[in-house]
């Protein structure tokens, strides 16, 4: 845990990076391997893009096997919002229904859901799943709101605002009992979990590769089981659109997709130089590490106690409590993030939720222990003072 891995990154040396969960880092490796795609496309367009469908598909093919899901059950998506979007757009109408999502829902996905009920004339129904809530107890919180005008769940596999994980499996399988399907958000998890479907039996999971998976960024997933699957199409009608799922969605025109073409050299990257097994390991440690750092630096100043009791936590993405109502004022956590990247050269991800603001850690294969230690020392006694100002 202590040395940063040999792996290069292009990240500004002059800035703490301590937010790979938000739009994570890319290897120069790949960076390199995406330029060099994007030069071919240049130099002969018409050749690149009359051949790259069939280079996205084999692309999926190199992605698959790290996600542990069949290339017939895989599509490429710009991310997982776009792959809800996908979903959303393809259901069939279900006049008066229902769609239910949780209170630790990503916000542009419980957006599309609300409008996807705007749509039906129905109603979003949102379970309220307690922070330290266990998996059966956050099942039940779930399950509480079916209904028999459910129409779809949409339930996040690793929280944003929460950095915790919710029992997809469980709920999965309860919806499925009442005939209801499964949209997972799995934003964070792809290479996060080796075999993140393993057990869990939904209908439709999207998850992005450019976050802790270190693709270029623009690479979501979409996996898609099942008979809902014929209903899916992509959110742009190309020449692949009679092709139905996945292979319609490996057409999008001229758009620029060197992102997925590059982001299978990404995951063989960090596999050949890190190990994804070895490196899930460290970082679950070195975030632990690093919320003890600051946890107790924070406890230091205000006498108060940082630490964040979470149901299910995440290994690299953790909670610390901040001060006060920090992270509670206009522009929530998001001013925070603003204020401590101008004044404190620190990219960091604040957030909330019941009430109570939070600084959520991220760690990955640039960071080591005196990251964490650098942000004890410079910005804690920062955020405490902004806290009582």
């Amino acid at each position: 845990m202590t040395a940063r891995v040999t792996l290069a990154f292009s990240l500004d040396p002059s800035l703490l990076h301590l937010n790979h969960g938000s739009f994570g880092a890319v290897p120069t490796v790949a960076l390199e391997r995406q330029a060099a795609y994007r030069a071919e496309m240049e130099g002969a367009p018409v050749r690149f893009f009359v051949g790259l469908p069939a280079r996205v598909a084999a692309a999926r093919a190199r992605v698959a096997p790290h996600l542990g899901v069949a290339v017939e059950d895989l599509a490429f998506v710009a991310n997982a919002s776009a792959g809800a979007s996908a979903v959303f757009s393809s259901l069939p109408v279900r006049e008066g229904c229902e769609v239910v999502v949780t209170d630790h829902g990503y916000g542009a996905v419980t957006m599309g859901a609300r409008r996807l009920v705007r749509r039906w004339g129905g109603r979003l129904r949102t379970a309220h799943v307690p922070l330290g809530a266990g998996p059966e107890e956050a099942c039940a919180a779930v399950v509480a709101e079916l209904s028999e005008r459910t129409a779809l769940v949409v339930v996040d596999h690793l929280t944003s605002p929460t950095a915790r994980f919710l029992p997809v499996d469980l709920v999965s399988a309860a919806a499925h009992e009442r005939g209801v399907p499964v949209l997972v958000d799995g934003a964070h998890v792809p290479l996060l979990l080796a075999a993140p479907l393993a057990g869990v039996d939904c209908d439709f999971w999207v998850g992005n590769l450019h976050k802790f998976g270190c693709a270029p960024r623009g690479t979501g997933v979409l996996v898609a089981r099942g008979d809902l699957r014929r209903e899916l199409n992509p959110l742009i009608d190309s020449w692949g659109a009679d092709e139905g799922f996945p292979a319609g969605f490996d057409h999008q025109g001229t758009l620029d997709l060197t992102s997925w073409l590059a982001a299978p050299d990404a995951l063989d990257a960090v596999e050949r130089e890190v190990g994804w097994a070895a490196l899930r390991v460290r970082l679950a440690a070195l975030a632990q590490h690093g919320v003890d750092v600051v946890a107790d630096a924070f406890s230091a100043l205000t006498g108060e106690d940082h630490r964040v009791e979470v149901g299910m936590p995440a290994g690299p993405l953790r909670l610390v409590r901040l001060p006060g109502r920090l992270g509670l004022g206009p522009g929530g956590g998001n001013a925070v993030r603003d204020r401590a990247l101008a004044e404190l050269g620190v990219e960091a991800a604040f957030t909330a939720f019941g009430g109570q603001g939070f600084v959520r850690l991220s760690a990955h294969a640039y960071n080591t222990p005196d990251d964490y230690e650098d942000f004890a020392r410079r910005c804690v006694p920062a955020l405490v003072a902004w806290s009582r100002g």
